[in-house]
Protein backbone atom coordinates (compact mmCIF):
# COMPACT_ATOMS: atom_id res chain seq x y z
CA UNK A 1 0.00 0.00 0.00
CA UNK A 2 2.81 2.18 1.05
CA UNK A 3 4.68 1.43 -2.43
CA UNK A 4 1.65 2.00 -4.24
CA UNK A 5 0.89 5.68 -2.79
CA UNK A 6 4.64 6.78 -3.21
CA UNK A 7 4.76 5.46 -6.94
CA UNK A 8 1.00 7.43 -7.68
CA UNK A 9 3.09 10.68 -5.84
CA UNK A 10 5.83 9.92 -8.12
CA UNK A 11 3.36 10.20 -11.26
CA UNK A 12 1.60 13.03 -10.26
CA UNK A 13 4.95 14.89 -10.24
CA UNK A 14 6.05 13.93 -12.92
CA UNK A 15 2.87 14.96 -14.66
CA UNK A 16 2.65 18.13 -12.89
CA UNK A 17 6.45 19.57 -13.49
CA UNK A 18 4.90 18.60 -17.66
CA UNK A 19 2.40 20.53 -16.99
CA UNK A 20 4.59 23.60 -16.07
CA UNK A 21 6.52 22.98 -19.03
CA UNK A 22 3.60 22.81 -20.93
CA UNK A 23 1.99 26.15 -19.82
CA UNK A 24 4.89 27.75 -19.96
CA UNK A 25 5.41 27.13 -23.38
CA UNK A 26 2.10 27.22 -25.07
CA UNK A 27 0.05 28.88 -22.37
CA UNK A 28 -3.58 28.07 -21.13
CA UNK A 29 -3.89 26.56 -24.34
CA UNK A 30 -1.73 23.70 -23.12
CA UNK A 31 -2.87 20.11 -24.07
CA UNK A 32 -3.56 17.54 -22.31
CA UNK A 33 -3.03 14.63 -24.87
CA UNK A 34 0.64 16.34 -24.98
CA UNK A 35 1.31 16.37 -21.30
CA UNK A 36 0.11 12.87 -21.29
CA UNK A 37 2.69 12.21 -24.40
CA UNK A 38 5.70 13.77 -22.83
CA UNK A 39 5.13 12.99 -18.99
CA UNK A 40 4.51 8.78 -20.80
CA UNK A 41 1.63 7.91 -19.31
CA UNK A 42 -2.34 7.79 -20.60
CA UNK A 43 -4.36 10.30 -21.61
CA UNK A 44 -6.84 8.89 -19.01
CA UNK A 45 -4.01 9.12 -16.31
CA UNK A 46 -3.82 12.48 -16.41
CA UNK A 47 -7.44 13.08 -16.60
CA UNK A 48 -7.49 11.39 -13.44
CA UNK A 49 -5.28 14.22 -12.25
CA UNK A 50 -6.98 16.83 -14.04
CA UNK A 51 -10.57 16.35 -15.56
CA UNK A 52 -10.21 19.76 -17.46
CA UNK A 53 -7.65 22.77 -18.62
CA UNK A 54 -9.00 24.82 -15.92
CA UNK A 55 -7.83 22.22 -13.50
CA UNK A 56 -4.43 21.60 -15.01
CA UNK A 57 -4.21 25.13 -14.82
CA UNK A 58 -5.31 25.97 -11.60
CA UNK A 59 -2.52 23.08 -10.24
CA UNK A 60 0.28 24.51 -12.10
CA UNK A 61 -0.46 27.83 -10.24
CA UNK A 62 -1.27 26.32 -6.83
CA UNK A 63 1.93 27.83 -5.57
CA UNK A 64 1.74 31.08 -6.73
CA UNK A 65 -2.03 31.64 -5.66
CA UNK A 66 -0.70 30.48 -2.12
CA UNK A 67 2.00 33.11 -2.05
CA UNK A 68 -0.33 36.05 -3.72
CA UNK A 69 -2.20 35.18 -0.65
CA UNK A 70 0.13 34.86 1.92
CA UNK A 71 1.20 38.48 0.67
CA UNK A 72 -2.37 39.92 1.34
CA UNK A 73 -2.01 38.42 4.75
CA UNK A 74 1.05 40.12 5.62
CA UNK A 75 -0.04 43.62 4.41
CA UNK A 76 -3.39 43.09 5.74
CA UNK A 77 -2.12 45.26 9.04
CA UNK A 78 -0.54 47.85 7.15
CA UNK A 79 -0.92 51.85 8.56
CA UNK A 80 -1.00 52.69 4.67
CA UNK A 81 -4.29 50.95 3.29
CA UNK A 82 -4.02 52.32 -0.10
CA UNK A 83 -0.23 51.84 -0.38
CA UNK A 84 -1.04 48.34 0.80
CA UNK A 85 -3.25 47.30 -2.11
CA UNK A 86 -1.50 48.64 -4.43
CA UNK A 87 1.57 46.43 -3.49
CA UNK A 88 -0.75 43.63 -3.66
CA UNK A 89 -2.05 44.80 -6.82
CA UNK A 90 1.82 45.06 -8.37
CA UNK A 91 2.33 41.92 -6.92
CA UNK A 92 -0.58 40.04 -8.83
CA UNK A 93 0.36 42.03 -11.92
CA UNK A 94 3.64 40.85 -11.86
CA UNK A 95 2.40 37.37 -11.79
CA UNK A 96 0.11 37.94 -13.98
CA UNK A 97 2.01 39.56 -16.84
CA UNK A 98 4.86 37.29 -16.51
CA UNK A 99 3.71 33.60 -16.25
CA UNK A 100 1.47 32.45 -19.42
CA UNK A 101 -1.55 30.86 -18.47
CA UNK A 102 -1.91 32.37 -14.98
CA UNK A 103 -4.70 34.87 -16.20
CA UNK A 104 -6.53 32.63 -17.39
CA UNK A 105 -6.96 30.61 -14.57
CA UNK A 106 -7.91 33.31 -12.71
CA UNK A 107 -11.25 34.30 -15.55
CA UNK A 108 -14.55 33.18 -14.72
CA UNK A 109 -15.57 30.76 -17.35
CA UNK A 110 -19.20 32.09 -17.49
CA UNK A 111 -20.83 29.00 -16.14
CA UNK A 112 -22.71 28.74 -12.98
CA UNK A 113 -22.54 25.67 -10.35
CA UNK A 114 -20.14 24.18 -8.02
CA UNK A 115 -18.38 22.12 -10.90
CA UNK A 116 -17.39 25.61 -12.48
CA UNK A 117 -16.60 27.41 -9.70
CA UNK A 118 -12.94 28.92 -10.07
CA UNK A 119 -11.11 27.74 -7.13
CA UNK A 120 -8.16 30.20 -7.24
CA UNK A 121 -10.61 32.79 -7.97
CA UNK A 122 -12.27 32.42 -4.79
CA UNK A 123 -8.86 31.88 -2.40
CA UNK A 124 -7.70 34.89 -3.89
CA UNK A 125 -11.11 36.51 -2.93
CA UNK A 126 -10.79 35.67 0.43
CA UNK A 127 -7.32 36.59 1.21
CA UNK A 128 -7.66 39.85 -0.51
CA UNK A 129 -11.37 40.97 0.93
CA UNK A 130 -9.53 42.89 4.18
CA UNK A 131 -7.16 44.83 1.99
CA UNK A 132 -9.58 46.04 -0.36
CA UNK A 133 -12.14 46.48 2.92
CA UNK A 134 -9.56 48.80 4.72
CA UNK A 135 -8.75 50.63 1.88
CA UNK A 136 -12.52 51.33 1.74
CA UNK A 137 -12.56 52.36 4.87
CA UNK A 138 -9.98 54.75 4.29
CA UNK A 139 -11.49 57.01 1.84
CA UNK A 140 -9.11 55.33 -0.88
CA UNK A 141 -11.69 53.06 -3.23
CA UNK A 142 -15.36 53.57 -3.60
CA UNK A 143 -17.18 51.26 -1.81
CA UNK A 144 -18.42 49.31 -4.70
CA UNK A 145 -15.01 48.36 -5.41
CA UNK A 146 -14.58 44.39 -4.97
CA UNK A 147 -11.77 41.63 -5.41
CA UNK A 148 -13.27 40.53 -8.94
CA UNK A 149 -13.27 44.14 -10.01
CA UNK A 150 -9.66 44.67 -9.17
CA UNK A 151 -8.84 40.70 -10.71
CA UNK A 152 -10.66 41.34 -13.80
CA UNK A 153 -8.79 44.31 -14.30
CA UNK A 154 -5.11 42.89 -13.79
CA UNK A 155 -6.14 39.53 -15.59
CA UNK A 156 -7.53 41.70 -18.39
CA UNK A 157 -4.36 43.64 -18.61
CA UNK A 158 -2.13 40.56 -18.46
CA UNK A 159 -3.90 38.81 -21.52
CA UNK A 160 -3.87 42.23 -23.52
CA UNK A 161 0.03 42.44 -22.62
CA UNK A 162 1.20 38.96 -23.48
CA UNK A 163 2.68 39.32 -26.64
CA UNK A 164 4.10 42.93 -25.83
CA UNK A 165 8.07 42.57 -25.83
CA UNK A 166 7.68 43.44 -21.84
CA UNK A 167 4.62 42.33 -20.77
CA UNK A 168 5.16 43.02 -17.42
CA UNK A 169 6.60 46.34 -17.98
CA UNK A 170 3.67 47.23 -19.93
CA UNK A 171 1.36 45.69 -17.75
CA UNK A 172 2.38 47.88 -14.74
CA UNK A 173 2.16 51.00 -16.74
CA UNK A 174 -1.70 50.40 -17.82
CA UNK A 175 -2.06 49.44 -14.24
CA UNK A 176 -0.51 52.66 -13.05
CA UNK A 177 -3.38 54.62 -15.68
CA UNK A 178 -6.10 52.37 -13.81
CA UNK A 179 -5.37 52.97 -10.31
CA UNK A 180 -5.60 56.83 -11.02
CA UNK A 181 -9.31 55.99 -11.85
CA UNK A 182 -9.97 53.64 -9.36
CA UNK A 183 -8.03 55.57 -6.28
CA UNK A 184 -6.79 59.02 -7.63
CA UNK A 185 -4.38 60.52 -5.02
CA UNK A 186 -5.76 61.79 -2.10
CA UNK A 187 -5.49 65.07 -1.25
CA UNK A 188 -2.24 66.29 0.60
CA UNK A 189 -0.45 63.28 -1.12
CA UNK A 190 1.29 64.62 -3.93
CA UNK A 191 4.76 63.04 -3.69
CA UNK A 192 3.33 60.07 -5.72
CA UNK A 193 4.81 57.61 -3.44
CA UNK A 194 1.39 55.30 -3.95
CA UNK A 195 0.95 55.12 -7.77
CA UNK A 196 5.03 54.70 -8.35
CA UNK A 197 5.07 51.10 -6.39
CA UNK A 198 2.65 50.63 -9.52
CA UNK A 199 4.03 52.38 -12.16
CA UNK A 200 7.88 52.59 -11.63
CA UNK A 201 8.49 49.92 -8.81
CA UNK A 202 6.66 46.73 -9.24
CA UNK A 203 6.12 44.38 -6.74
CA UNK A 204 8.91 42.23 -6.04
CA UNK A 205 7.90 38.70 -6.78
CA UNK A 206 7.50 36.30 -4.73
CA UNK A 207 8.60 32.99 -4.75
Amino acid sequence: MTVRRADAQRNYARILAVAEAEVAAHGAEASLEQIARVAGVGSATVRRHFPGRRAMLQAVFHERVEALCARAGELEGAADARAALLEWLGALTTYAASARGMADVLVPDGQAGADHANACAAQIGGAVEPLVRNAAKAGAVGQDVTVADLVALVTGIALATERHPDPVAEAHRLLALAVQGISPRLPGNDDGTAADQVSHRPAQEVR
